[in-house]
């Protein structure tokens, strides 16, 4: 009997597991757990049911083609082939492709991301910016291709003849659409100020709208300083970039409504605010002349002098209490004036003189005492009524005198 090395069986055994053309192309139905994915890229999980459970690997060049990301406990169908790992000698499927049971896997990516960005906050109300009354220039981000640019052309021109429109074209689906897109929102604020944004396309499955419920667009559409219109698809059809943008037009024409004023009603408006205004100034006449009739019919209209009578008479109490005041005010001055002088009066040293008094003075300087006298000194003796000269013949004392300052 022939030994043969655990290589050798190991690699027979994965020769017949790939020479079985049911193994080579294969969907196996299974719950998934144990998920994890590495740094490379790879996800490595196990499928399994109630009764068995087999290991998977999927390699980073197929799970970038996924739409949703697997989790724990999520039921998938899972397809591509079942081979050895020699290294491990175990047996375990090759994933290629990868879809969840029961909704599909892009209705699952929906819901994944719509979560997530709804977890953010960019879907808030209170993030949306108001649209521009009176655009000047419109930046559309679409195919050059197809009947959306003619669309938005028409009922802009339409409606708002003054309006520029400046294109941007994309691809607005494939792998390369999404990030054409994010791009264009990125030219026109970074390098290319318009007033409003309109993101879109025409109608289509939801594969072909796919690239406006990428990630990438999402952000750019929330990080975007101009306002943002969404016109993707008909009606019935929503993606993320509807959730995110500013405003949600149905189709591309009702972008194009949403982004310009209507010039024929706005021009009715105008009529209408200048018929408003006009009927505002004949009230307002209307009401002046009323109130003028009121006047006129006043007395005092006709009689003016009533009109003053009131204030002359007021005038003529204030002029009356200011003469009043002033006479005052003189009396008491007067009177303050005499008693001032009645004061200087009896302190005038003339007056003493006429009390019997005199002022004696030697060499210009008053004498108070005798004792600043000597025999023969001249002195000069003024009465209430002139002045005399005298010499002093003899000085004597007087007796009984009291003596004041230590004389």
């Amino acid at each position: 009997m022939t030994v043969h090395s655990v290589s050798d069986v190991t690699r027979y055994i994965k020769g017949i597991f790939e020479g079985e053309e049911i193994l080579s192309d294969i969907l196996i139905r299974g719950e998934v757990s144990n998920f994890k994915r590495y740094p490379s890229g790879h996800c490595y999980f196990t499928l399994k049911d109630a009764d068995a459970s087999m290991k998977c690997v999927m390699f980073n060049g197929y799970v970038r083609n996924l739409r949703f990301s697997p989790e724990n406990g999520m039921q998938v169908i899972a397809g591509g082939s079942v081979s050895v790992y020699e290294r491990d000698g175990v047996y375990q499927l090759y994933v290629n492709t990868l879809t969840p049971e029961g909704a599909g896997s892009l209705a699952l990516a929906f819901e994944q991301l719509k979560e997530k960005l709804y977890a953010e906050g960019l879907f808030d109300e209170a993030h949306k910016q108001p649209l521009p009354r009176f655009p000047r220039r419109i930046g559309i981000v679409t195919s050059s291709a197809g009947a959306v640019l003619r669309d938005i052309h028409k009922v802009a021109k339409r409606r708002w003849p003054a309006v520029q429109l400046i294109l941007h074209p994309v691809l607005v689906q494939g792998t390369e659409a999404a990030e054409q897109i994010a791009e264009a929102i990125r030219f026109f604020n970074e390098k290319y100020s318009v007033d409003v944004l309109i993101v879109g396309r025409g109608g289509g499955s939801t594969e072909d709208l796919w690239a406006f419920n990428e990630e990438p667009v999402v952000r750019a559409i929330y990080a975007s300083r101009i306002p943002v219109i969404s016109a993707v698809g008909h009606e019935t059809d929503t993606t993320l970039a509807d959730f995110v943008s500013d405003r949600r037009a149905a189709t591309p024409s009702q972008a194009a409504e949403f982004a310009v004023p209507d010039a024929a009603e706005l021009r009715k408006y105008m009529e209408g605010l200048l018929l408003r205004l006009h009927a505002g100034r004949m009230r307002q006449m209307e009401q002046r002349r009323e109130r003028l009739r009121t006047l006129i019919d006043r007395p005092w209209y006709r009689n003016p002098k009533l009109l003053l009578a009131g204030p002359m008479q007021h005038a003529d109490r204030v002029v009356e209490r200011l003469h009043r005041v002033a006479k005052d005010r003189r009396t008491n001055a007067r009177q303050r004036l005499e008693l001032v002088l009645k004061r200087l009066e009896l302190l005038n040293p003339v007056q003493i003189l006429y009390r019997g008094f005199s002022v004696v003075e030697k060499d210009g300087k008053t004498v108070t005492r005798s004792k600043n006298l000597a025999a023969g000194d001249h002195l000069s003796i003024t009465f209430a009524d002139g002045k005399i000269s005298a010499v002093v013949a003899a000085k004597e004392k007087q007796h009984g005198a009291k003596k004041r300052d230590g004389i």
